[in-house]
């Protein structure tokens, strides 16, 4: 997922070499995709985690809205950790994730499963913009978008390696392997992360400025327009993730085998995305990527309930889907930095924020839909990707002229 800067000044030792440096971006690209598996996995695997905890899809999905509405608090959570140090937010973040995941495999239930499940998400919320701001304090601007760029190939990676063996060890021994095994990494990535980066000294900040730009951002009818669309669009995607598991296990049956494949498929297609985001996202502009990104991820929807005899063609379709998907998300956070830059941490939080409350959208209507068809969801996937671009031509992207608020003394710029 993109990232999230945080506010806040921190004194550091910049003594660091590249090697080290190398090293804990490695450590910190294997922990977001520890954790992006334990958040991702449940989506293909809906009906069997319904069946296991023998409630219906329906309730499931009800259960799940939970975790995306405490997930809308997160980012904020992390903007407010800022006074405790980088290192802490990791921390917190990745204890967040190994409590959740524990408590679900200590007491296996549908309470905790939801309860553990939320966890592990806002420890995602929490953990990503801290790694982010550590990085961002240690490494040059001129290579941190490569290094910020590694760490992002980690959401793919959880559906190319994190789902595939979860799904293994659920379906030839039992789920709560799953979580033991999630728990055990998530002690280790902990520990591993308490030895590694180095304690920080926060020196005095303005942190009472989060809810002052926050009431800014809120005020500011081009960034609340970011948000609106930010919610519709990720809306879109989550009506489709919530049955997409389910409807391959009606059309082609749960096996490992099209689990796998399936998994392999999305995160190869997000890997796909976020490479050539990077070539052209630049060239072809913010808000034309986004217009375009939705316009197809529309017209893949619509061919999805065609491909129900062909597994093949299923795959490819939801290949694409997540491909235009995930740049229309990478472009809408691009566009969104530039959008306020006087309040961009504030305003890149309440924007993750949105796509937490978009998935929480999903979720809850998804399978009123889907008792109708699949082809309920897909139309009302369009539909909500449709309204969103009603809110892209709101929003500008903005220059700096002053260094005053309020937005009348920026001028717009694409």
């Amino acid at each position: 997922m993109a990232s999230i800067p945080v506010i806040g000044a921190f004194s550091y030792k910049m003594n660091y070499t590249t090697k080290k440096i190398n090293l804990q971006v490695a450590l910190f690209t294997l922990t977001r995709t520890v954790i992006f598996s334990g958040s991702r996995m449940v989506y293909p695997m809906l009906p069997l985690f319904a069946s296991i905890l023998r409630v219906s899809l329906e309730q499931l999905a009800a259960g799940l809205s939970v975790r995306s509405f405490l997930g809308v608090a997160a980012p904020f959570l992390a903007v407010f950790a800022d006074t405790h140090g980088r290192k802490a937010g990791m921390l917190l973040g990745s204890g967040l994730f190994t409590l959740g995941t524990g408590l679900v495999a200590a007491f296996p239930n549908f309470l905790t499963f939801i309860i553990g499940s939320s966890l592990v998400v806002i420890g995602n919320g929490v953990f990503i913009p801290s790694m982010q701001a550590y990085l961002s304090d240690h490494v040059p601007y001129e290579r941190r978008g490569t290094v910020l760029s590694i760490t992002e190939l980690s959401w793919s990676l959880a559906f190319i390696v994190g789902v595939p063996i979860a799904s293994a060890v659920m379906l030839k021994s039992s789920w709560v392997y799953v979580f033991l095994g999630l728990t055990a990494l998530g002690l280790i990535l902990s520990a591993l992360l308490l030895r590694t980066i180095p304690n920080e000294t926060p020196s005095k900040n303005q942190n009472q400025a989060v809810l002052a730009n926050l009431k800014k951002v809120l005020s500011y009818w081009p960034a609340v327009a970011g948000m609106l669309m930010s919610i519709l669009f990720t809306g879109a995607n989550e009506t489709i993730n919530l049955v997409f598991g389910d409807w391959i296990k009606q059309a082609f049956g749960l096996t490992f085998a099209t689990m796998t494949a399936a998994s392999i498929v999305i995160g190869g297609s997000e890997m796909g995305s976020e490479l050539l985001s990077a070539l052209i996202l630049d060239r072809i502009g913010k808000k034309r990527s986004v217009l375009i990104s939705l316009v197809l991820n529309c017209v893949t929807v619509l061919l999805l309930p065609l491909t129900h005899e062909n597994l093949s063609m299923a795959l490819i379709g939801l290949g694409l889907f997540y491909i235009t998907f995930e740049f229309a998300l990478i472009s809408t956070m691009t566009l969104m930095s530039e959008v306020m830059p006087q309040a961009r941490a504030t305003l890149m939080a309440a924007t993750v924020a949105s796509f937490s409350l978009g998935r929480m959208v999903g979720s809850l209507v998804a399978p009123s839909f889907y008792q109708i068809s699949f082809w309920a969801v897909c139309l009302a996937a369009v539909a909500f990707n449709l309204f969103s671009l009603i809110f892209l031509k709101k929003i500008k992207a903005e220059t700096i002229t002053g260094q005053g608020f309020p937005p009348q003394e920026m001028t717009a710029s694409e």
